[in-house]
């Protein structure tokens, strides 16, 4: 193995665990850290991008594996905590298969840019400042509070993420917040909206790249998958507890910097990311 694409991809799986989860988007960072490292921008870095977001996903799944066990039983006994707590999720994930599967072809192709996420990056950001600025009241605390309505609202600010560099997690926590949901309430929804919607995409992404599969490739994507999985659950674990005490104007600052950099590294010309 190529000890050198084996540090890249521990990296890549790495950047993908640790953003994914955060309101910093992991799509906008694995396209600019992808581009500067280089080695993954072939075919086989559509399938390797496919394998470190399963990694991540499967990380919130064994986080939440109680709840999930609750209301998996909850669903079998036809509890009704349970049911509104599995609709409201299925809810919320509909936009989101409606709206990917008319336009993510159109997305990938023409919006997977350096220069379109760092726009989104600022913009996200300046979002996230303004809806820290209002102080909303809250009136939904816990996730079995939600009504179908907040739901599907908070579905709809998913879909805004398909554009890359929103960042999912974030478009559904500060959605969530202007939609009435505490922020508590909106991350812990965030994070179950995540897993049937992640599953959806990555099994979308690897039928339609299924070709591109090798053998060769495995020792390369579990160095991946295994970096991903570690560095999402720690990520999942403490955006948990600093939820319950802090708001997201850090994470703001640092999209909208990180943006910066990246259109004033382009527009001084210390990185060319036309060549990438």
């Amino acid at each position: 193995m190529d000890i050198i694409l084996a540090l890249k991809a521990l990296i890549l799986g790495l950047v993908e665990g640790l953003t994914e989860f955060l309101p910093i988007s992991s799509t906008g960072h694995l396209i600019i850290m992808g581009d500067l490292l280089g080695g993954f921008s072939d075919a086989r870095g559509k399938v390797f991008e496919i394998v470190i977001q399963l990694g991540a996903i499967l990380a919130v799944v064994w986080e939440f594996r109680a709840k999930l066990g609750v209301v998996t039983r909850g669903l079998v006994t036809r509890d009704p905590t349970a049911w509104s707590f599995a609709s409201n999720v299925l809810i919320a994930f509909m936009p989101a298969v409606v709206l990917g599967l008319l336009f993510h072809d159109v997305i990938k192709t023409y919006l997977f840019n350096p220069y379109t996420v760092a726009m989104a990056l600022i913009v996200g950001g300046v979002i996230i400042l303004w809806v820290e600025k209002r102080a909303l009241t809250p009136r939904v605390h816990t996730i079995e509070e939600m009504r179908w309505q907040d739901a599907l609202k908070v579905g709809f600010a998913q879909s805004v993420a398909m554009f890359p560099g929103v960042s999912r997690s974030g478009a559904t926590i500060i959605g969530g917040m202007m939609f009435g949901l505490n922020r508590s309430a909106a991350t812990a929804f965030s994070f179950f909206l995540a897993i049937p919607t992640m599953f959806a995409a990555t099994v979308y992404d690897l039928y339609k790249n299924w070709a591109l599969l090798s053998v060769n490739d495995i020792p390369l994507f579990a160095i991946g998958f295994v970096a991903a999985f570690v560095s999402a659950y720690l990520a999942v674990a403490a955006l948990l507890k600093f939820v319950s005490n802090h708001t997201f104007v850090g994470f703001a600052w640092y999209r909208i910097v990180f943006g910066m950099l990246v259109l004033l590294s382009a527009y001084t010309g210390v990185v060319d990311w036309s060549a990438s």
